[in-house]
């Protein structure tokens, strides 16, 4: 948990013991202070229960709704969360961080305009929160305001020098834009203050793959599966790795497992189809480099690769058409092979 959430349960425990009355009330204390220490203990199941039986014996009791919306999110239950969420600002309107946690899952459930009115709602109480911008500034990249998220997310590091998660989705934004050595700086800052955060490490892992400093790629990539063996990502990104330093049945196993986690991976059969490329296997290649077109989700180089491949089997026509599609997505391969093949 963040600072911000310590800091509110506490307040949260010197409230009640000032307000409850009852047998009820006294026993809904009891489980929701049980049910903070398991939340604290990432012990996620076992404290939903506790705040629903403190919920069960006072039904009035927002503090518990909010933690309880907080453990649901860190399971990945986000439409559970945000209407346990809407029952707490039901019943105390001035409890401004269900606001701000009811943003984050509208923002993961993809509702841009609620994350946006819930912020809104809340701008002045937290002027000084490094966790709102953060927020706002994930807000900001998911509507494609690119330079709003920038400042937002400076101003949550500058709020909080500590704040991991803003470091590593300013490094993010800073990828998409190709600013590489700005990316790198960031992903550095956030595996310095938590070696294990595996979006750094991986984005540190791509970042030296896209140098072709395969040895370094693979380090970064390791160091995600040593925590975590079935790390998709991690996986799908050294499987490509090994390809390039044709490891190619090791890569073939890697990029497997990928995909048993995630079939609908684009950038997982893209790769797949380079190994039966590389495996002289064009037709198989082919076959899983055009399931990831039909993902229709952007994927780099997929275009280029795929045209070659075409191209490769003496369909020029096709390849040059595969081409002019990439071009529009700027794929760099599909910009010069079009330019060099299909004058």
């Amino acid at each position: 948990m963040n600072s911000l959430l310590k800091h509110s349960l506490l307040i949260y425990v010197v409230l009640i013991f000032l307000s409850c009355s009852g047998q009820d009330k006294k026993d809904a204390a009891d489980f929701f202070l049980k049910a903070n220490v398991a939340l604290k203990q990432n012990n996620y199941t076992e404290a939903i229960r506790l705040y629903d039986e403190a919920i069960a014996k006072n039904p009035e009791f927002p503090d518990a709704y909010l933690n309880k919306s907080i453990a649901l999110m860190k399971i990945g239950k986000i439409s559970d969360a945000r209407e346990v969420l809407t029952e707490a600002i039901k019943l105390d309107a001035t409890l401004v961080q269900a606001n701000l946690v009811r943003a984050e899952s509208a923002l993961r459930l993809g509702d841009f305009n609620a994350a946006e009115e819930d912020l809104k709602k809340i701008t002045k109480e937290y002027a000084d929160s490094s966790k709102y911008f953060l927020t706002h500034g994930n807000l900001m990249d998911a509507t494609s305001r690119t330079s709003e998220a920038l400042s937002d997310f400076d101003k949550a590091i500058l709020l909080d020098s500590k704040n991991v998660e803003a470091y590593v989705n300013r490094g993010a934004v800073y990828y998409k834009l190709r600013s590489y050595a700005l990316a790198k700086k960031d992903f550095e800052s956030a595996i310095k203050l938590n070696p294990a955060q595996p979006e750094a490490l991986n984005n540190l892992g791509l970042i030296a793959t896209n140098d072709k400093v395969w040895r370094e790629a693979i380090f970064y990539f390791d160091r995600i599966l040593n925590t975590n063996p079935g790390d998709p990502l991690a996986l799908n990104n050294k499987g490509y790795v090994l390809i390039q330093t044709n490891a190619l049945e090791e890569a073939k196993k890697l990029i497997e497992r990928a995909l048993d986690a995630q079939p609908e991976n684009g950038y997982a059969l893209r790769n797949l189809g380079l190994y039966y490329q590389k495996n002289n296997e064009p037709e198989k290649a082919l076959n899983e480099m055009n399931k990831a077109i039909e993902l229709a989700e952007p994927v780099d180089l997929l275009y280029g690769f795929t045209g070659r491949l075409y191209f490769t089997l003496s369909n020029k026509a096709k390849a040059c058409e595969t081409w002019k599609k990439g071009v529009i997505l700027k794929d760099s391969i599909a910009i010069d092979e079009l330019a060099k093949n299909c004058k």
